[in-house]
């Protein structure tokens, strides 16, 4: 079931086409990756969902609903740019941005007890925002983003500032609220942590979407046949064993008189096949197939 679906989505500022007929499927508790470059369209579209602002053309439906300002209540949102009151003290701007989210006042402390404590930062409640970190202030941010227990939540770059203690920290604190039902729109630059957290991705560049799926099944999609084989050193040569067509793409040594090796076969060839050429002549140590990073294929995507 899809929580969120925007159809066929067109945003111009002026002669600028920020999303072109842009159509994206928000699988229910889900952590979907919304990814592209700088300046893709990515943010524009977050906005819109957000109601910030409307699309010059298409549809965006919330659970089932054509999306309206009563949704707005059930979505978090954690902008890039953040928007803390650098003047006030963190406890008080806690709570007034807490009671802004509908929150009566006796629950909101008893839900910002509980984050505060959390997150080890109950001692700052005291202190202006304008004394901490950048990696502080983006804790106390999410915090009040995920306050009133939304069923939508948007993470934009969430883990900037951070220290990869704290990055690890927020990401399972992200896995946490998946469990616990919430669906999350996740936009970052740092493949390895889409990897890690998103079910499925959309990709866009210049204001089209180019890719949409889950990540297992795009990675699938993008393998090349490459395989990486572990093997006991002997004399054997191994462009004597395999077809012409194979490609041998590195060869090095590794420990205890091992070697490693990742060779590319033709489309006509299986990994069956690769392990019956071999096994009369190597003791096979290590066997597994190569998929492409989410990196590799941002990159192959975008630049094609």
């Amino acid at each position: 079931m899809n929580i969120l679906e925007a159809h066929k989505v067109t945003k111009t500022y002026g002669d600028y086409t920020a999303l072109n007929e842009v159509s994206i499927n928000v699988r229910k508790d889900s952590v979907f990756g919304l990814l592209g470059p700088n300046g893709a369209g990515k943010t524009s579209l977050i906005r819109i969902i957000n109601q910030i602002t409307a699309p010059d053309s298409g549809e965006v439906f919330f659970a089932g609903e054509r999306l309206t300002a009563k949704h707005v209540e059930q979505i978090g949102y954690l902008p890039e740019e953040r928007g803390l009151y650098r003047k006030m003290k963190v406890g008080e701007q806690a709570l007034y941005l807490a009671r802004l989210k509908g929150l009566d006042k006796n629950t909101a402390l008893s839900r910002l007890k509980y984050w505060f404590d959390k997150f080890e930062i109950a001692s700052w409640w005291n202190k202006k925002v304008e004394e901490l970190s950048k990696g502080m202030q983006q804790k106390l941010q999410f915090i009040v983003t995920v306050i009133h227990e939304p069923d939508f939540l948007i993470f934009d770059e969430p883990f900037s500032g951070f220290d990869p203690i704290n990055v690890n920290l927020l990401k399972q604190e992200m896995l946490a609220l998946k469990q616990k039902g919430t669906t999350i729109i996740f936009s970052t630059h740092n493949m390895v942590s889409v990897e890690e957290l998103c079910d499925d991705i959309a990709l866009i560049n210049k204001a089209e979407k180019i890719l949409e799926g889950n990540i297992n099944e795009i990675k699938n999609k993008n393998k090349e046949n490459l395989f990486k084989v572990q093997y006991l050193e002997n004399e054997v040569d191994l462009k004597t064993i395999l077809p012409d067509t194979a490609e041998i793409i590195a060869n090095h040594a590794t420990h205890n008189n091992r070697l490693e090796v990742k060779i590319k076969l033709p489309k006509e060839m299986t990994s069956n096949d690769l392990v019956q050429l071999l096994i009369p002549h190597i003791q096979l140590c290590g066997f597994e197939e190569i998929y492409p990073s989410m990196n590799d294929i941002f990159i192959k995507s975008v630049i094609k």
